[in-house]
Order: structure tokens, then sequence, then C-alpha cells
């Protein structure tokens, strides 16, 4: 039944896009050339696999909620991000911290770590032909407690974050290596003052100083690509950031790496998606964390909002799906975490195929006549035509749970596997 209606409904959506110059098979088509990457970090509210007694400080993380059933080992973990990947269509990718790494219950300091800590997230990857993405873990760790990592005034700090990170770099051209798929590495640190710091140059220059020697060694393209991550403030970290957009933009620029914007990085007010267009016309690629702040960088989780679909509208109005990597990071320990990867990729990937479906040659039409008038209201006409059908017809063949169904799929995991863990 819900097959049979599904696919009428398709065929009177694709009729309807059609006779607005739209070919709902190509969008389809595209989308599923999208990869969405997993923050591995949902799974058990950033607590990581170390036995090192390290991740009980040096934080400026916060996971809010209580729900049972979190992920305990790498097996529940992977077990989780299965389920996951089968309420969401497509191909995609997992995203993983350093300290998620297989130590087999052993203390491995973050300045020890190497690629055979992830071999097995490696063959697992392979197994299920995903793509692993790697993200240096400079945060939660006794090293961290200053406030500062790379920035930090003690050289000996400093010497242990640039190994941690130099280590990273290289355990992600493993990852690419192994699985024939870039690995795109991104640096984040937590550095900065809750108050307000009186020489802010110094622990710039500081931070310049360790990226010069964390990225003085190149790798090949097609196995690691790296990315910086900028944030405007945190906890703990209210007055300043050492890492802002503004320096990690220039040295990215200059050193050819990317940036990675997070939609809850930036003020309540900006727009991560005007800045895509401008930083196109400077950089082949960018990488975006799809996030969801509620009046700060809360890291809700994402759901289909206007600040969704500006940026997915902006991806598709510029032809860079192929040169913007998505990557999701919220977290929300309240509700079903399976649950939360699920409705945050569709979310995504909802934005996506509503952009690809705007009736493109009519609103460029208008917009070369200078008809203003016409554009707006293609703009408006394309958010009632029938995008949700097309979506549910592209989960219909692709094999993962139309509509509601996903409910009953996330209960139905929830009583029998993750509850059932205390």
């Amino acid at each position: 039944m819900i097959k049979g209606q599904t696919e009428t409904d398709y065929q009177r959506a694709r009729d309807r896009y059609a006779a607005v110059g739209v070919d709902t098979e190509r969008a389809l088509g595209l989308l599923a050339s999208v990869p969405v990457s997993l923050h591995c970090w949902l799974g058990d509210d950033v607590g990581g696999f170390e036995r090192s007694g390290a991740v009980l400080s040096g934080g400026g993380i916060q996971v809010t909620g209580s729900r049972p059933g979190k992920a305990r080992t790498i097996g529940e973990l992977r077990d989780d991000l299965a389920k996951a990947f089968a309420l969401i269509p497509g191909q995609h990718r997992v995203n993983l911290h350093a300290m998620y790494g297989d130590f087999g219950g052993k203390a491995v300091d973050r300045d020890e770590i190497a690629p055979d800590h992830y071999r097995s997230w490696v063959e697992w990857a392979r197994g299920r032909g995903l793509g692993l993405d790697f993200n240096a873990t400079c945060f939660s760790h006794p090293k961290a407690d200053s406030g500062f990592t790379l920035s930090d005034r003690d050289p000996a700090v400093r010497r242990f974050w640039i190994e941690h990170v130099k280590r990273c770099r290289k355990i992600s051209v493993f990852m690419g290596r192994e699985l024939r798929t870039p690995c795109i590495h991104n640096l984040w640190i937590p550095d900065g003052t809750k108050d307000i710091p009186v020489d802010r140059r110094e622990r710039r220059s500081l931070l310049l100083e360790s990226l010069d020697e964390i990225y003085q060694d190149d790798y090949p393209a097609d196995q690691m690509k790296d990315a910086l991550e900028s944030k405007l403030f945190g906890i703990g970290s209210e007055s300043f950031v050492v890492g802002s957009h503004e320096f990690y933009l220039y040295y990215a620029l200059l050193n050819g790496r990317m940036v990675c914007l997070d939609l809850g990085h930036f003020h309540p007010t900006e727009s991560v998606a005007d800045k895509l267009s401008a930083l196109l016309c400077f950089f082949e690629e960018l990488v975006v964390h799809v996030s969801r702040g509620v009046r700060w960088d809360s890291d809700h989780v994402v759901i289909l909002n206007d600040d969704l679909r500006d940026l997915a509208a902006e991806i598709v109005r510029a032809d860079a799906l192929g040169q913007v990597h998505l990557a999701l990071d919220f977290f929300d320990a309240s509700i079903s975490r399976v649950g939360a990867w699920a409705i945050g990729a569709r979310a995504t990937l909802k934005a996506i195929l509503c952009a690809l479906l705007e009736p493109a040659a009519a609103l460029a039409k208008a917009e070369a006549a200078g008809d203003g008038f016409a554009r707006l209201a293609w703009l408006e006409e394309a958010k009632a035509l029938p995008w949700g059908a097309v979506w549910d017809y592209y989960c219909l063949t692709r094999a993962v749970p139309v509509g509601g169904a996903l409910m009953d799929e996330v209960e139905s995991y929830e009583q029998s596997v993750t509850l059932r863990r205390g």
C-alpha cells in the first residue's frame, strides 16, 4: 500500500516539476552522489574509548540530557552507526575523533596514537563501503586544563599537542589510502579565555608557530585533506578564541588548506550560506559542519530550517556539490541518539533535494532580466512544489523507512537494543 501510493505520488510530482522545467530523475541522481559524514561522538555523548583517565578533565564540550542507552564500547557504537545508516538514504561516511581509537583497554596517551589503533575502524568501514574522516581531539585531557593547547605558553604542552595533531594527520593518510577515498582531517582547538585578555597577539603567534610545524609535511590529496575549524566563542572562551575565523581563513588560504565552517560557530545573525560563494572564489574545497544553534552554539539536532535550506540552496546554485564537504556535528543526550543521527542526516539531504528541485532556469531568466518580482515569485512558488513526494520516493528506492516508518524503526531499535544497555 505504502509502496504503491509513494510511487503514484512521485509520478504526479515528477509531472508537476516537469511543467516548471525541473527533471526530478536528474535531481535524485545528483542527490545520490552527496555523502554526509556522520559524527561518531553523538553515539556516546562525546565520551571516547580512552582508558587513561584523561577524559575526565580539560573540557569545552557540554552534552545535555541523560537518556539511557548510549554506546559503551566500540562494538555498540558501530552497531548504532550501522542502524543509523540503515535509516538514511545514500552512501555516506563516518567522522571519527582521535579518542575513539581501538586501544584494547590499554592507556594510550594522545601523543602515542598510531594507525594500528584505528585499523579495526578501517576494516569495519571497508566492509560497509564507507569513507572515514578524522579529527584531532584537543580537549578532555589534563594538558588542556589551562584552556590552551597549541597556543599554550608552556613549550612542553605545545609539544604534546603538536605531536598529537601530527600523528592524527598520519592516521588520516592511513585511512584514506586504505579506503581509497580522501580522509578529511579537521582541526579544532578549544584555546581561549573566559574574560578579556590583554595580549591576544602572543597566543595567535604561538598558534601560528604550532601550525607551521604541524603542516610542514604534505600528503597526497587523494589520501588526506586538511581543514581548520574556527569558532566565535565557546564555554570558557566567551571573550577570546585564539583560532578565530579570520585567523584560520588567512592561514588556510596562504597554506593550501581548507576552512571548516560550523553553522553554530558564528554570530546568530551571520549567514554561513552567504560566506560560501565568497570563499569558493579563493578555495577549491570547503568543509561545512552542519549543526543548529539555539541562541548560542548549542549543538541542537539538525532540522530542515531556513538556515539549512539557505545553505543547501547556495551550494547547489554555486554548482559546488563536489566542492563542499558536509559533516554533521551536534549532540543531544535527551533523545534517541540513533534517531538524532537519522533526523539530522535526512534533514540535510532533504535540504539538498529541495535545492536541486528549484526551477533554476526560470529563476536565472528572471534574474538576468532584472525582474525582481518574477524571481521572488518563483522562489515562493518553489516552496509549495511537492518535493516531499520526491523525497519519499527516494527513500523507497533506497530501501530506507518512508515517512512515519522512521519512528517505528527507531522505537523498535531502542526497545530491543539501546534501552537494554541500562
